[in-house]
């Protein structure tokens, strides 16, 4: 069975979230602010875990094209604030 053409149609520009997980609040909040500098974006508490040592943050900003989000995958994933990028 053949994957290609399975990878979903996206129309740019678009809306796209960004689930960013951490261990301090305050710190993941604070990569979120450089990595989307200048760039309008929403920033909303999804979860955080029982005791409070993860959270998880929807981040919601515009992408032009695929590139655009791909390079902000790519940087929210290369900030050492940030463990985990979905």
């Amino acid at each position: 069975m053949s994957t290609d053409g399975c990878k979903p149609k996206i129309d740019y520009p678009c809306c796209w979230t960004y689930k960013v997980i951490g261990r301090d609040l305050e710190g993941l909040k604070g990569a979120i602010a450089e990595v989307v500098a200048g760039s309008e974006h929403t920033v909303a508490l999804s979860r955080s875990s029982k005791g409070g040592a993860y959270h998880c943050l929807n981040v919601t900003t515009t992408v032009e094209c695929e590139s655009a989000r791909l390079d902000l995958y790519q940087r929210f994933c290369s900030h050492p604030s940030i463990l985990i990028v979905m």
